[in-house]
């Protein structure tokens, strides 16, 4: 007999196999796998944690127009289908709500140990060499120029700039993906983001050498970032 988690993952399986914007099932499942690593080290309660983890991007705000409350909505009313209990749903629910990344001047604070490793495990898949691809798979499918020189990053200090940023894709480095190594929460987490870090730091510097391989105005760019 299937659990719970086994029906969730067929049904996410199924929803997201064929989405091409990093966002997919590949995605999911890396995140998922990572989130048991994370639980199993730290104590988490392992079946939340899991189910946040195949939840957390049922209908994530950037392909809602913005709208934060679609996910939470949507994975409350997977899990009632589901069967799962009132205590798991609201537990779930709480981590779909919390998990995104909304600027480099908001807090999204997880206050459960369980979405705490989800959210450590979606942001390791963010980073590192997955992340870089990720990155311009997200770019490429939203329409982003690579790099722009004359476009500086931006460190926005609302959910609501970070949401109508347009930027070129490497420019989300320093807006993003460069800050998620000191915004783990757990000490597994912050182990496993150690080398993925360094790994996107590396590649950002060779990308700005071989295209500023004219010489050009952002060959230092992102050391203030970094």
């Amino acid at each position: 007999m299937q659990t719970l988690v086994d029906r969730v993952a067929a049904h996410i399986k199924a929803k997201f196999l064929a989405e091409s914007s990093g966002h997919d099932w590949y995605h999911i499942n890396r995140v998922w796998q990572l989130t048991r690593q994370i639980a199993a080290q730290e104590g988490a309660n392992r079946e939340i944690a899991e189910l946040g983890a195949l939840v957390h991007d049922i209908a994530d705000w950037k392909f809602h127009g913005g709208d934060d409350s679609v996910g939470p909505r949507e994975a409350e009313a997977l899990l009632r289908r589901e069967g799962a209990s009132d205590a798991v749903i609201a537990a779930v629910v709480d981590i779909v709500a919390t998990i995104s990344y909304k600027g480099a001047g908001v807090t999204t604070t997880m206050q459960t140990l369980e979405g705490q490793c989800v959210q450590d495990a979606d942001r390791l898949d963010a980073i590192g060499a997955i992340g870089i691809a990720r990155c311009f798979a997200y770019g490429g499918h939203a329409g982003r120029l690579m790099h722009d020189p004359d476009e500086p990053p931006v460190l926005h200090q609302t959910a609501a700039a970070y949401k109508a940023s347009k930027g070129a894709s490497l420019n989300h480095f320093y807006e993003k993906l460069f800050l998620l190594k000191d915004r783990m929460n757990t000490p597994t987490g912050r182990a496993l983001a150690e080398p993925r870090h360094q790994f996107m730091e590396d590649f950002v510097a060779q990308f700005l050498a071989e295209w500023n391989v004219a010489g050009g105005s952002d060959a230092d760019r992102g050391r203030e970032f970094s």
